[in-house]
Order: structure tokens, then sequence, then C-alpha cells
């Protein structure tokens, strides 16, 4: 969806409206449900070029810091972020102003890039905030310590192939895409697809859309 904040950035986002539970969304007027999702984004990039998005982490451990700053959940984090962030410094800044709590229980890191080439990793270790600089996040936390590389070994391999292919120099559009793909669950043997990759370009503002790993099926957004 895409956000036309009076106070904020202008931005646009990725919803999954079965992750949004405990009421009757269905059945809701238009209106009101576009309201509740416009605080339910899972990934998204701003006008400034700034992109954020949500990694599952396949470990039981939570995040629920308690230091007597404000409250933010998951999504309301990466809205905040597309709304008022457009450096990663900035980003990271404003989330130090706020006590994390992960949604639904779903164990989280937050890939954040912005439109000068700066890309980190946000993870949360026994409830403190660790910021990892990486041009490439999968599945499992990279901040060194106790916590590295807990998660899927498949998060891993991905990592790998992703990795190999950041070596053959700069990527365009297409290439990114082609990199998606190749990571994508069906390579996998996985017996369901990929909902949905995004390719960003935070210069332009256009976005590539493509839904459960058909690729040769482009859907263009801008954000600009």
């Amino acid at each position: 969806m895409k956000s036309k904040s009076e106070s904020g950035y202008v931005s646009i986002s990725t919803v999954n409206t079965n992750f949004i539970q405990g009421i009757p969304f269905s059945a809701l007027p238009d209106e009101t449900k576009a309201l509740i999702a416009l605080y339910a984004p899972l990934d998204g990039m701003n006008e400034k070029g700034l992109a954020v998005s949500v990694n599952m982490i396949s470990d039981s451990s939570n995040i629920s810091q308690n230091t007597n700053k404000p409250d933010i959940t998951t999504t309301t984090a990466i809205r905040l972020l597309l709304n008022k962030a457009a450096t990663v410094e900035e980003a990271i800044s404003l989330l130090q102003e706020y006590d994390f709590h992960v949604s639904m229980n779903f164990m989280v890191h937050l890939a954040i890039a912005d439109a000068d080439g700066n890309s980190v990793v946000v993870e949360y270790i026994n409830n403190e905030m660790s910021v990892v600089e990486t041009p490439i996040v999968t599945n499992f936390y990279l901040t060194e310590g106790e916590k590295y590389g807990v998660g899927t070994g498949q998060s891993h391999e991905r990592f790998e192939i992703l990795k190999e292919r950041l070596k053959t120099g700069a990527m365009s559009m297409a290439d990114v895409r082609d990199a998606l793909s190749s990571v994508s669950k069906g390579n996998f043997g996985e017996f369901e697809s990929t909902e949905w990759s995004i390719v960003f370009n935070q210069t332009t503002g256009e976005v590539h859309y493509y839904h459960r790993e058909n690729y040769e099926n482009r859907y263009t957004f801008t954000v600009k």
C-alpha cells in the first residue's frame, strides 16, 4: 500500500492481512481496513530511498524491552521508519528511542538500507539492540556472540548464494530479481512458494514486485 503522510515521507509497503488477527478484518469497511493495514507493514521504501524489511528467525527467544521508553511493535516500527527516517543512521536513532516488542511472538530482525549505500541488520539479543553492517540478510542472527548463526540451515545456504552474487559487482534491478529467484523457496524443495519478492530502486523510487515466484510477471510501482 502507498502512504502519503502529512507529517512524514511518502512510502510504499507490503501488508499481509492474514497476520492481522483478533478482529474480523474482512468484514470491516474498506477505509477501516486501509487504516489498520497502514500500521501492519512487513517491508517498504520511502521517498528518500530508506528501505526496511522484517525477517523472521527460527528461535524461541522473544523481544520485550522494558526501559520505560514508549513501546513499539514490529510492524509499527517499520511504519515509524518509513514515515520518519531518511537514512540508516536516522533509523537506528529512532529505534533507540523505543522499547521494542516483537509482534505475534515471532522472533525477527530488521534489514535497513538507504540510498547512500548503507545497509545494516538490527537485532535484539537478550533485549539489547545490536546493529551489524551487512549487504545481505536472510533468516539467522549476524550479531557475534551466543546467538550468531542461530536460524535454519537453509537460511545459511541462501546467504552464501547471495554473497557469491554480490561478488559480480553492481547489479541492475533485473540482476537483483534473478538473485532473489535463485534463493526462492522453489529451489529448496519447499512445499510452498515464496509469497512475494520485491526489488527497490532506492535512487529512482521504482519498485518491482513479483508474486509467488512468478519472476516473468512484474508489477511496477513508484514511490515518488
